[in-house]
C-alpha cells in the first residue's frame, strides 16, 4: 500500500475510457481494489486489458443510467462521452448519462455511505465572458444548442451532487476538468490534440476550425489523475467545485505548429468554419487547487505531446 493506508473498494464509472483507465491504473498502484464500470460506448477493453490479470481489478459492463447495486467505499463518476463527436451522436443518451448517472451513483453513495467524486467539466462555463475562469463564475451557456446535452447535463449533475450533499450529508468531490490529453485518447474522438496528431502522422492537412486564434489550455493525463486523487483524499469540507487543468494557454494554431514540428510531418494547415457555440477562450484559474491540494501540472506541452505522439505512432495505420 502506498503511504501505508487502508485498502479501499473503489468504483470507477467510465473506467475503460481515456481518463478512467488511467485512474484505474493509479488506484491499483496505490493498493486499492478497483471495480471498473463501463458500457463500452466510447471506452474500450484495450484500455484496461493490461489490468485484467490483477486480482484486485474487476471490470463490469453496465450503463450508469440504470441503478447499480454493489458494496463500495469510494466512487469516481467519470461516465459520459466527453468529445463533441461522441456526445452529439446520441444527445438524449448523453443527457441521461449525466443526469440519471448522477442520480444513480449518488443513490449508491447514500446507501453505502461512500465518498463520491464527480468528473465535471470546464464546459459548465460555456463560451466564457470571464477569463481565466474561476470556480465562482456561473458561466455563459446556450441551453438549447448542439453542445447543450453535454454542457447542461454536467451542470445538472453538479446541482444534484450539491443537493445530495446539503440534504443527505453525502461526502462529495466535484472537479471541473479542462482539456486533457495523452495516451489512450480515441483516435477518432474529434478532440483537437488527437485530431492534429492523427492528421500529422497520416500526412493529411491539419484542420483548424475558425482562424486558429481561439485558445485552449492542455493538461497531460498523469497530472490530471494526480489532481483527482488529491481531491478525493482531501478533508470532507473540501467539496469543490474545483478547476483541474493546466493554466498555460495556447492558440489552436500554436498547437498545430507544435504537432507538425514534433511529428516531423509535411502536413499543411487547412482552415474551416467554426462550429456552433465553440468557445473562443478556455483557461483555468487553478488557485483553489494549488492552495488547497498543493497541486499543479508538472508536464510541459512539448513533453506531453511527445508522449501522445509515441502512443499513436504504434497503430499500424500510421
Amino acid at each position: 500500500m502506498r503511504g501505508g493506508g487502508i485498502r479501499k473498494r473503489v468504483m470507477v464509472t467510465g473506467g475503460a475510457g481515456f481518463l478512467g483507465s488511467h485512474l484505474c491504473e493509479r488506484l491499483l498502484a496505490d493498493g486499492h481494489e478497483v471495480l471498473c464500470v463501463d458500457n463500452f460506448f466510447t471506452g474500450t477493453k484495450d484500455n484496461i486489458a493490461h489490468l485484467l490479470d490483477n486480482r484486485h481489478f474487476e471490470a463490469m459492463r453496465h450503463d450508469v443510467s440504470f441503478p447499480l447495486y454493489v458494496e463500495i467505499d469510494e466512487i469516481y463518476n467519470l461516465a459520459c462521452p466527453a468529445s463533441p463527436v461522441h456526445y452529439q451522436f446520441d444527445p438524449v443518451q448523453t443527457t441521461k448519462t449525466s443526469v440519471l448517472g448522477a442520480i444513480n451513483v449518488l443513490g449508491l453513495a447514500k446507501r453505502t455511505k461512500a465518498k463520491v467524486f464527480q468528473a465535471s467539466t470546464s464546459e459548465v462555463y460555456g463560451d466564457p465572458l470571464v477569463h481565466p475562469q474561476t470556480e465562482d463564475y456561473w458561466g455563459h451557456v446556450n441551453p438549447i444548442g448542439i453542445r447543450s446535452c453535454y454542457d447542461e447535463g454536467k451542470r445538472c449533475a453538479e446541482t444534484l451532487f450539491f443537493d445530495y450533499h446539503r440534504q443527505h450529508k453525502l461526502r462529495i468531490k466535484v472537479a471541473r476538468i479542462f482539456n486533457t490529453y495523452g495516451p489512450r485518447m480515441h483516435p477518432n474522438d474529434g478532440r483537437v490534440v488527437s485530431n492534429f496528431i492523427v492528421q500529422a502522422l497520416r500526412g493529411e492537412p491539419i484542420t483548424i476550425y475558425g482562424d486558429g486564434s481561439q485558445t485552449r489550455s492542455f493538461c497531460y493525463v498523469d497530472d490530471l489523475i494526480e489532481g483527482f486523487v488529491r481531491l478525493m483524499d482531501s478533508p470532507d469540507e473540501v467539496t469543490g467545485p474545483m478547476n483541474l487543468g493546466n493554466p498555460a494557454e495556447f492558440t489552436i494554431l500554436e498547437l498545430a505548429r507544435k504537432v507538425i514540428e514534433l511529428t516531423g510531418s509535411a502536413s499543411k494547415v487547412e482552415f474551416r468554419a467554426l462550429p456552433q457555440d465553440d468557445p473562443k477562450q478556455r483557461q483555468p484559474d487553478i488557485t483553489t487547487a494549488t492552495t488547497t491540494l498543493g497541486w499543479k501540472p508538472e508536464t510541459s506541452l512539448e513533453a506531453g505531446v511527445t508522449q501522445t505522439i509515441s502512443y499513436f505512432s504504434k497503430f499500424s495505420e500510421f
